[in-house]
């Protein structure tokens, strides 16, 4: 049931009660202007959507608002920090400002609004129906991501990237993508923007996902599976490895030749950096407001983490908070048991990429060289921790968990034959970390309020949803060894 504001309140700030027909109230406590968009609070059956007035016009920096600010970049070949110029060959100035930035806030550009319009503000869900399944006295919300175009989060940092690389006159971007929807995210902002796009997709993805490759060739990208024949490292690495399931490190590493050897391309990432988990916390930002216009405060926040990337998005101004004393919820990231960069990684400095062409970062890492098994969700297939993320993980300000697919997909099913959505093999393991959250809430009686990043659907992950279903699905290794091997190379710094 949609209701509407008095005339009289409409251009005033407000904090106050609101009562609507029907004796239904609720509060909200942000600026409102005299256009009030959607501002609503509607009811489908047992589930609540809410969803803010306006998009958020700043990106939040957390970096600013740390205690003890993170390690710098190191240059690969002086083992100094990075200079701006040092990553002007891959990047343009704006979006090299904006990694280094310690302003609190940064403005997003109009024409990056308008385009975040065709999906934004995103809904943050109550999932009742998977409450009444689990029996539990906990009150579960997820914050969807899926209606984008590219069907995740990743446009939220592909439309800023792009626009930027835009406004400097590069004409080609070059990207890696894992599970590919940070390729489909970019193959969709270069085709509103006008730029030409290329991506190098790991084989292990490229092979179960070929509808991801098809939505990318769709928006006008050139996709390659790598390793690849065409960058010298992708050669080199297919003679050692011929049938190489690939990783994201070596994707990288593939893409950043491409750029570092052509003025006219830029490269773009999907996660790790600075810059894009600044983009990302458009979700954390319009969560907020959501959760007070429900009336909610939680109690525990969930999220997947491969890179970094979603979970930061809506962790981030979270944090904010939590570091003001406003709220103090536990912030819980869950990775794949296969791939468990913060249960088991070092907290090193090591590269980004498999070739060691990337600056070193200090990261929680499973070594640059580590190709973790072909897990189903290749988003999360990757070495290392964002840098920032693993400086949070430090600080004591989050924790983490590891989970295995099997168990992912048990819940992703649950998830899916109670609230109605399929869900990507990446927040699967948010949903399994929920689930479990959920139980104890049942052994305990307490009503705590779970919110869970639910990035995006799982429509062109189908064939993992049948593996599944008709039990050939396994849960895949970790093996301590190979760790070890591959933290051998790690570059043994201390800064």
């Amino acid at each position: 049931m949609a209701h509407s504001l008095s005339p009289a309140i409409s251009s005033h700030v407000f904090g106050q009660r609101i009562h609507q027909k029907g004796g239904e109230s609720w509060h909200c406590s942000f600026p409102m202007r005299t256009k009030l968009m959607h501002l609503k609070k509607i009811r489908y059956g047992s589930r609540i959507r809410a969803s803010t007035i306006e998009i958020p016009h700043q990106w939040y920096n957390l970096v600013a608002d740390l205690p003890i600010k993170p390690p710098p970049y190191l240059h690969p070949k002086t083992l100094q920090p990075v200079q701006p110029e040092d990553l002007s060959p891959l990047f343009p100035d704006e979006l090299i400002s904006q990694e280094a930035s310690t302003d609190r806030f940064i403005n997003i550009p109009p024409e990056v609004v308008d385009i975040y319009r065709l999906w934004r503000p995103t809904p943050l869900i109550r999932a009742k129906r998977l409450e009444k399944l689990l029996k539990t006295p906990a009150r579960i919300y997820y914050k969807y991501e899926g209606g984008s175009p590219a069907g995740s989060h990743k446009p939220n940092s592909a439309v800023p990237q792009v626009w930027y690389n835009a406004q400097e006159g590069i004409k080609t971007v070059v990207t890696e993508t894992g599970a590919g929807q940070w390729g489909s995210a970019l193959s969709f902002a270069c085709s509103l923007l006008g730029l030409n796009c290329e991506v190098w997709q790991v084989r292990a993805s490229y092979d179960q996902k070929p509808y991801r490759k098809l939505m990318m060739q769709t928006w006008g990208a050139k996709v390659h599976p790598s390793p690849s024949s065409i960058t010298e490292f992708g050669r080199k690495f297919l003679q050692t490895d011929p049938s190489s399931p690939g990783s994201l490190g070596i994707a990288i590493s593939e893409a950043v030749e491409v750029a570092a050897t052509h003025a006219d391309t830029k490269y773009c990432l999907g996660s790790v950096l600075n810059h894009v988990l600044l983009h990302q916390t458009v979700i954390g930002e319009e969560c907020i407001k959501q959760m007070e216009a429900m009336g909610e405060t939680p109690d525990v926040i969930i999220g997947c983490t491969g890179g970094g990337s979603n979970f930061a998005g809506l962790c981030f101004p979270f944090i904010r908070e939590k570091l003001n004393g406003k709220i103090n919820p536990v912030i819980r990231a869950v990775e794949p048991a296969a791939c468990p960069s913060l249960t088991k990684g070092v907290y090193a400095y090591d590269y980004g990429d498999t070739a060691g062409m990337t600056p070193l970062m200090k990261m929680h890492t499973l070594g640059h060289d580590f190709i973790p098994d072909p897990i189903h969700a290749g988003g999360l297939r990757y070495h290392g921790m964002a840098p920032l993320l693993s400086h949070v993980f430090e600080l004591g300000l989050m924790e983490a968990m590891a989970i295995p697919q099997t168990e992912c997909f048990r819940g992703a099913i649950q998830f899916a034959r109670s609230e109605g959505i399929i869900p990507a093999p990446e927040p699967t393991h948010a949903i399994a970390a929920t689930i479990r959250e959920a139980h104890r809430c049942k052994e305990t009686g307490e009503e705590k309020v779970i919110l869970m990043a639910m990035c995006g659907h799982g429509h062109f992950d189908l064939t993992s949803y049948e593996k599944y279903l008709e039990g050939s699905l396994v849960d895949l290794s970790f093996e301590d060894e190979k760790m070890k091997a591959s933290l051998a190379s790690v570059p043994q710094v201390v800064f």
